[in-house]
């Protein structure tokens, strides 16, 4: 995300200790250098959403590689694992390697000049550690914001503005030098590949835009800090709304906010030319501006997909109760994994257990207890402060929370291929909100 230019240096072959490589997001052109399959160590390259051409090598670390390596190249060609075109052979492959040797001597020049230019920079950064601003990774549209300004703006990290905790960090509150009072996510480099996850949160928020995502204002970093700034969600997460003891949701505002993460879900399964699996959809990752909107936060496991392969493999875990099953015995991910966590949640909303509360031991988990429940005696797990038997609308809120708990059954089907899409969970609690609850949906009305 540097708005690099040119070729990737041959020379980059006899780097022969290199673990991580990620040249995604500039402007690099030209083939992928064949000397790369010397790099015995390579566990990680990432060199997607560029103007490369050209084949893609065979062999070395590049056997282990996937299509989101490369995905955002038009021109590359390869095996098929890389949901590239077929390479033709021929009069090209001459011509690109004669190419190829009149570029070597000057990129090994080019090669050896930024490596000296960075050792240099390298010594005078040891000498003045943190006196840097912070690269904005996010892009030239959003607000640079230095180290020192979100340090103050958090009085140092003061344990008063912690606002959040997870599994890669903390989340602070702060306020810039303009007033405005944003979240500060600053990730733990004691975390496994926490810095990987910041880049790949970096990499996906920098192509998405939609009304219930959270914003991103801007991104910090250096050798030993990564951050993200982002936009303040005054009020909390819905985790915190459903468990609260100051604070009630009726059924209305519960069946909104799960409009509007439907909506961004459909987004990002279906919104662009490349997929969002986000893979850790539950309560505490859906946060409530000031107006009780839903934004939908937390990408750091997400994963990147072309629109043709929408299944991939990875190590990386959700959260335990929330994940398909799919996800957890085989580390399958695909948009139909969204699905199933959202299913989960739309559950936790209206029942207000957690599918790890102390009910649920042995067989029993919070999707039979629902199953076992529905249609009869669904208002049985329904959470209790949502109706009273003696409303006058009971018949109404009952009728149409069998549809959500229908839905919601539809949504953590044990086989992906029987699950709904998010396109069509939208759909139908738009129509139930509309039928039962009589009033507009305000993601309609918000634009």
């Amino acid at each position: 995300m540097n708005n690099f230019e040119g070729r990737i240096p041959q020379s980059f072959g006899y780097l022969v200790a290199l673990a991580y490589l990620d040249l995604s997001a500039n402007n690099l052109s030209g083939m992928i250098p064949e000397s790369l399959v010397n790099l015995k160590q390579l566990s990680y390259l990432n060199v997607s959403f560029n103007a490369l051409t050209g084949k893609i090598p065979n062999g070395g670390p590049f056997a282990n590689l996937t299509a989101e390596s490369f995905m955002g190249n038009a021109e590359l060609c390869g095996t098929s694992q890389f949901n590239v075109a077929e390479c033709r052979t021929g009069g090209m492959k001459s011509k690109n390697k004669r190419r190829d040797l009149t570029f070597v001597l000057a990129s090994v020049a080019v090669a050896l000049v930024v490596t000296t230019l960075f050792m240099v920079w390298f010594l005078k950064y040891r000498k003045r550690s943190r006196q840097l601003p912070i690269p904005d990774l996010i892009g030239q549209s959003h607000q640079r914001i230095s180290y020192y300004e979100v340090v103050r703006g958090t009085n140092n990290f003061d344990e008063a503005n912690l606002i959040g905790r997870g599994g890669l960090g903390l989340v602070y509150k702060g306020t810039l030098q303009d007033g405005i009072i944003v979240a500060v996510k600053v990730f733990n480099a004691e975390v496994q590949d926490a810095f990987r996850r910041f880049d790949l949160e970096c990499e996906i928020l920098r192509n998405i835009r939609h009304r219930n995502l959270v914003k991103v204002i801007s991104s910090c970093a250096n050798l030993d800090f990564k951050a993200l700034v982002l936009e303040y969600m005054p009020n909390g997460s819905l985790d915190a709304w459903l468990y609260s003891h100051n604070n009630f949701f009726d059924l209305n505002q519960r069946l909104r906010v799960m409009i509007d993460v439907a909506s961004a879900m459909e987004y990002l399964h279906e919104g662009h030319s490349f997929v969002v699996v986000h893979c850790d959809l539950k309560p505490s990752n859906i946060l409530l501006d000031g107006d009780m909107v839903a934004r939908v936060g937390d990408f750091g496991i997400s994963k990147l997909m072309t629109a043709d392969k929408l299944i991939a493999q990875t190590k990386t875990l959700g959260t335990i109760g929330y994940m398909a099953p799919e996800y957890g015995s085989e580390g399958l991910v695909s948009t139909m994994g969204d699905v199933y966590s959202y299913g989960i949640m739309l559950m936790e909303t209206f029942t207000r257990k957690k599918p790890m509360d102390d009910l649920f031991v042995g067989e029993l988990s919070l999707k039979r207890w629902v199953f076992e429940s529905f249609p009869d005696r669904v208002m049985d797990v329904v959470d209790a402060n949502l109706y009273s038997r003696q409303d006058e609308q009971f018949s109404s809120k009952e009728t149409c929370i069998k549809l959500v708990m229908e839905l919601a059954l539809q949504c953590t089907s044990e086989s992906p291929q029987e699950r709904v899409s998010m396109k069509d969970v939208l759909v139908r609690l738009n129509k139930i909100q509309t039928n039962f609850l009589h009033c507009p949906t305000r993601s309609q009305n918000r634009m």
